[in-house]
């Protein structure tokens, strides 16, 4: 199966015989290196985060707190923010520049009443008819205890299902390391954009290998084998539109990377506010309808096989078992737990 993954099975009708082509074994290295080097860039502790971003793009930013259920998730940010001429409803997963920061907003993974929190601004930014923007930086959701008894699962489901149906343009912007359904839970949008150096995946590369290969020391493999850069993701038509970051990752211009992810994202809210609300949701229900798409290729019948002709042993076997069913059973006179009779004694 791991071969499969990575594309080295064989093909079907190849001559076995013939011997296979020597794999570029120097360029595979090398694409590998890169493609770990991509998801260190996207992991970088100084990479902008969605504060930062909006604070470099955004004239008005105002944060709202808490799902109204059970508390305040400060792993995720939601609020409201003007970007450019359009006023917007904003929700984005926040994670720490230093170590107090971290565990204060929980490594950037958020709770269930984090996806709750995004969920009550979702709704309200429909009710007022304001697009959504939604910034994806998270390497999972919470998976601990207290999120499975707080309902994680539920949370991140009623949020998918929620973004499905709203009625106003939802941009999704991937800004570092999006994984799993932690990400998925607020990037169903209408257009999918990503830094250059982002990634994006349904696991991290060390839970890949720690499933394939038994150890996390093979992520880099795992890595390259989910096709998980941006760029790799647009091909796959995940992705839509990848922005170049500045010379060195957006970690070294926070005001440049926020400057190109405005125009990117003012051109496609340009073009979402002019489709009609009901062709808008048909659409988007349309592309992740299409996503995983297969065809069925009719394949030819197989006449069975004629049965093996039996020897003479199986058939003096048959002829034995057969006379051994036609001798009737001998006739039992009165029940077998009965006691003898006192003259048969």
């Amino acid at each position: 199966m791991v071969d499969r993954i990575l594309g080295r099975a064989g093909k079907p009708g190849a001559d076995a015989a013939a011997p296979a082509e020597p794999a570029p074994e120097r360029s595979a290295e090398d694409h590998k290196a890169a493609v770990w080097a991509r998801v260190q860039l996207a992991r970088n502790l100084r990479r902008p985060r969605t504060l930062e971003l909006l604070g470099a793009m955004a004239d008005e930013v105002i944060e709202l707190h808490g799902d109204r259920l059970f508390g305040d998730d400060e792993a995720v940010v939601a609020g409201f923010a003007r970007i450019g001429a359009y006023r917007v409803a904003v929700v984005g997963q926040q994670k720490g520049a230093d170590t107090e920061e971290n565990i204060r907003r929980n490594f950037g993974m958020p709770h269930p009443e984090g996806y709750r929190k995004a969920m009550r601004v979702m709704e309200l930014a429909e009710r007022c008819g304001l697009p959504i923007v939604t910034f994806v930086d998270v390497p999972g959701a919470h998976p601990g205890p207290e999120s499975e008894e707080r309902g994680i699962a539920e949370a991140i489901a009623r949020s998918v299902g929620l973004m499905t149906r709203l009625r106003v343009p939802i941009v999704t912007v991937i800004t570092g390391e999006g994984g799993s359904g932690g990400a998925l839970a607020i990037a169903v949008g209408d257009v999918v954009l990503a830094l250059e150096n982002a990634v994006y995946s349904v696991i991290s590369p060390e839970g890949c290998a720690s499933i394939l290969w038994r150890t996390s020391d093979e992520a880099s493999t795992a890595a390259m084998a989910m096709r998980m850069t941006a760029t790799e993701q647009q091909a796959l038509g995940v992705v839509d539109q990848v922005i170049a970051e500045p010379d060195g990752g957006a970690h070294t211009d926070h005001e440049e990377t926020g400057r190109r992810l405005k125009a990117a994202i003012v051109h496609e809210l340009d073009r979402l506010t002019a489709i009609p609300v009901d062709l808008l949701v048909e659409q988007r229900y349309r592309r992740y309808r299409s996503l995983g798409a297969y065809t069925e290729v009719p394949t030819e019948v197989v006449p069975p096989a004629a049965p093996p002709r039996s020897g003479l042993a199986d058939r003096l076997r048959g002829l034995l078992e057969a006379g051994s069913r036609a001798i009737p059973a001998p006739l039992q006179v009165g029940r077998r737990d009965e006691p003898p009779a006192r003259e048969d004694v």
